[in-house]
Formats: C-alpha cells, structure tokens, sequence
C-alpha cells in the first residue's frame, strides 16, 4: 500500500515538473509565431548541391581525350 503513495508522489512531481515547463515555454515566446509552421510545407527546401568534391574542372588531359572522342 505504501508503493501506491510514493507512486502518486512521483507522478505528481513529474507532472508538475512538465507544467512548469511548459508555462516556462509559454511566457518565453516559444509558441509566439502561428504562421510559419502552417506555410512552412508549402515552400520547398533550399539546398545546395554544389559541392567541391562533385562539381571539380576537369582537367586538361580528359578535355584533350573528350574532344578527340567528339569527333569520332
């Protein structure tokens, strides 16, 4: 019986921990912005694919051998 009392106990704690937290979040301004997420689907992501590794001049030797082949 004394399990369900420490049990109540720490649940209490906890959820007063969480409550804590989240008036903390709310005075804070962490739930300020309600337009952004809602258009944020809408837009597509921006990324850059240009990389040095995959985006290299080609050198000389391969040019010299790319435009001999051209004219095959």
């Amino acid at each position: 019986m004394s399990v369900i009392f420490i049990l109540i106990g720490c649940s209490l704690l906890l959820s007063g921990s969480f409550l804590a937290a989240f008036l903390w979040a709310g005075r804070s301004g962490q739930f300020e912005d309600d337009y952004t997420p809602s258009v944020r689907m809408l837009f597509e992501d921006v990324t850059n694919f240009r990389t040095k590794d995959n985006h290299k001049e080609p050198d000389e030797d391969s040019r010299i051998k790319s435009s001999a082949n051209a004219g095959k």
